[in-house]
């Protein structure tokens, strides 16, 4: 479906511009300029957990559909992992900030993935890209 690629596209991009604009804990990075609107939106809890719950909903779905001609799963592969991966650290991030649990309790996998929030970013980034750019090559 279309409404899902270009949802990919838009929340894989939002998300990845989010994750590499606030910094490892949880503020963000020194702006010369003072607080703007957009500076004040990206640091608003309830517009990261928007997005968030967004960007995974998108990326599951972006599984199950598919572009006309696309193979099924793996067609839309790399822009849904991309999603579902942002979105669940947003999602985490917030979750944080909301709980008192201990970081070194959880999975090494999701340490992983919240301790390299801009990598995420970039990746949401990349994968918006290279969708955007190449609808019906495989795994994009």
């Amino acid at each position: 479906m279309l409404q899902f690629y270009f949802l990919t596209i838009l929340l894989n991009t939002v998300t990845g511009l989010v994750l590499m604009y606030v910094n490892s804990e949880g503020g963000d990075e020194a702006e010369p300029g003072g607080e703007g609107g957009l500076t004040a939106l990206v640091k608003d809890d309830t517009f990261r957990l928007i997005l968030g719950i967004l960007s995974c909903v998108t990326g599951f779905f972006k599984l199950l559909t598919t572009i006309r001609g696309d193979v099924p799963v793996v067609g839309d592969l790399v822009p849904a992992l991309a999603g579902l991966a942002g979105g669940f650290t947003l999602l985490y991030d917030f979750y944080k900030t909301r709980s008192s649990i201990d970081p070194d309790q959880l999975p090494r996998f999701i340490q992983v993935i919240v301790s390299s929030k801009r990598y995420v970013g970039m990746a949401c980034l990349i994968a918006a890209g290279l969708h955007f750019l190449f609808p019906t090559v495989l795994f994009l």
